[in-house]
């Protein structure tokens, strides 16, 4: 997606009655928004350390856009044999890369390494959160197959993702460990973890009912485009996977005013019940796509120096 033009959000749309061609309309002037200049005041400024580009990723049956971040020449970082960090925006049926800007831009900058944000698939009527989960899966295994070309030490790779994000590359963090791509690291923002009839059932949700950035009717909208009659949810919900043992470990971050808080802190719980290494930090206060938003939530500031932190040291040689 290229960065658009537009100055003005489209009104808020309603969600229970929504049509695919209202859907369609709706994200495409919401994701114009999202990508020009009049959000930078939302979303931060990048990190001029960083160069930031489009590319495309030929994978079977289709082709996937990437925004690419890399240390910029001036840095003195190496061209090749940085490590990488895969990364899935939020938004689910909305969303694009560039609303990731500026914590992406700044993590490639000062890690350094390449971060690959990948514009999957939206979830629509016609595209399940099945599809979202391979393209975020397939673009990691191709540019770690293709270290060479994206000039990166396929050794050193790590996964990062928000909401809807943080779900793809949990999943992608499951299948991994299965196909035997060793991850140092997941980072899970304000994480969506259960599509299931239980996505519902926690005092977060009933809390946080109705926030600015996600509010109970965009979850049913989500989960009702997200799970196809017929399909098994718990595939798609990390929540519930047979085992959660034996994977990267993992920086899992909840704002607390969120809708899914919950879904963090189970899952981290549920994390360390396996074996796997998980650190839970809440941000007292902040609300969903906290991390998205600099401009309005002065904690984002401080969760991007933790995620720094964190990838800093799992990606040490």
């Amino acid at each position: 997606m290229s960065e658009g033009t537009a100055t003005e959000r489209p009104s808020e749309p309603d969600w229970a009655t929504m049509t695919a061609e209202e859907l369609i309309a709706y994200r495409d002037k919401e994701n114009r928004f999202r990508a020009s200049e009049a959000a930078r005041a939302f979303t931060g400024e990048p990190d001029p350390g960083a160069s930031i580009e489009w590319l495309e990723v030929e994978l079977p049956g289709r082709r996937i856009q990437v925004r690419v971040y890399r240390p910029s020449p001036a840095n003195d970082a190496p061209a090749t044999g940085l490590p990488l960090v895969l990364h899935v925006h939020g938004g689910g049926f909305v969303g694009t890369a560039v609303q990731c800007d500026w914590a992406n831009s700044h993590l490639a900058a000062q890690l350094p390494a390449v971060l690959v944000s990948v514009e999957h698939r939206l979830v629509a009527h016609d595209t399940p959160l099945s599809a979202a989960v391979d393209d975020g899966w397939d673009v990691l295994q191709h540019v770690v197959r293709h270290a060479a070309q994206w000039g990166i030490d396929p050794a050193q790779a790590a996964v990062f993702g928000e909401s809807c994000g943080a779900l793809i590359c949990a999943l992608a963090a499951i299948r991994s460990r299965e196909a035997g791509l060793r991850l140092r690291a997941q980072v899970l923002v304000n994480p969506a973890v259960d599509v299931t009839e239980t996505l519902f059932d926690h005092a977060s949700i009933t809390e946080y009912a109705h926030t600015p950035f996600l509010a109970v009717p965009q979850l049913q909208l989500f989960r009702r485009l997200a799970v196809p009659p017929g399909s098994d949810p718990r595939a798609l919900s990390p929540l519930y996977a047979d085992t959660l043992g034996g994977l990267a470990p993992a920086l899992v971050m909840v704002p607390t005013h969120d809708p899914l808080a919950d879904h963090g802190r189970l899952y981290a719980e549920r994390l360390r019940e396996a074996g796997t290494p998980a650190r839970l930090t809440e941000y007292p206060g902040s609300g969903h796509a906290f991390l998205s938003v600099p401009g309005v939530d002065p904690q984002a500031e401080a969760a991007r120096t933790e995620i720094l932190d964190f990838l800093r040291t799992a990606l040490a040689p």
